[in-house]
């Protein structure tokens, strides 16, 4: 605790009074433009990432990024996506996976996970992701889906969480009335880099590509 409790009296003594008009109009409400949807992995900073301040970002985080498809059944993922889209308005939702997930390599096989109930019920889903892996490389089904596969069950459980957002109500209406657009991302942790897909694609493509004309626009 060490590290944290020096951590909060630099904040306290440093950070804060030099960022204290921005938390001052922060004290009032919120008003983000982007649902940053992430895993819980400590390695992953989604304001360090994006080099955003408070207030830009929405931020949900749970183990593997993931997002069950809408139900009746209310739950943490569910009552946060609807307010960050509903309530809020945010423009740009942002699912992002990244390197060496621990959520990912448990999918990979479930039956491993029988002293941990809740973490293999949670897994679940990724299911379709795990699946999809599996047909694409003739893997039997007496088989659990090997570590060689990993970094394209990573890629393929993004692409599947973002279909799975798009089933939410909130998510659909704005999707309808161009109001919402949908990012998903792969960081990589060792490089730093990210690759990216909208909700219409099945293949990433390297960041700067994916953003050409907003860098372009930067850059003018």
């Amino acid at each position: 605790m060490e590290k944290i409790v020096n951590g909060v009296l630099n904040f306290r003594q440093n950070i804060y009074p030099t960022c204290k008009d921005l938390f001052g109009t922060l004290a009032g409400g919120q008003n983000p433009d982007v649902l940053f949807i992430t895993c819980s992995d400590s390695r992953i900073d989604p304001n360090l990432l994006t080099g955003s301040d408070p207030g830009d970002l929405f931020i949900c985080r749970n183990a593997g990024n993931i997002i069950p498809p809408h139900s009746n059944e209310t739950g943490g993922m569910t009552a946060s996506i609807e307010y960050a889209v509903a309530l809020l308005g945010v423009r740009h939702i942002i699912i992002c996976g990244h390197t060496d997930c621990g959520a990912i390599k448990g999918a990979l096989d479930l039956n491993a996970l029988t002293g941990l109930p809740h973490v293999k019920e949670w897994l679940g889903h990724c299911r379709s992701a795990m699946e999809i892996v599996r047909e694409r490389n003739d893997i039997p089904y007496d088989q659990c889906v090997g570590p060689e596969h990993l970094n394209e069950a990573i890629e393929e459980n993004v692409l599947q969480q973002v279909q799975h957002i798009r089933t939410h109500p909130a998510v659909a209406a704005k999707l309808a009335t161009g109001k919402a657009h949908i990012h998903g991302w792969i960081y990589d942790i060792e490089s730093g880099s990210i690759r990216c897909c909208d909700h219409n694609d099945t293949q990433f493509r390297e960041f700067d590509e994916q953003y050409a004309d907003v860098i372009r626009n930067l850059k003018s």
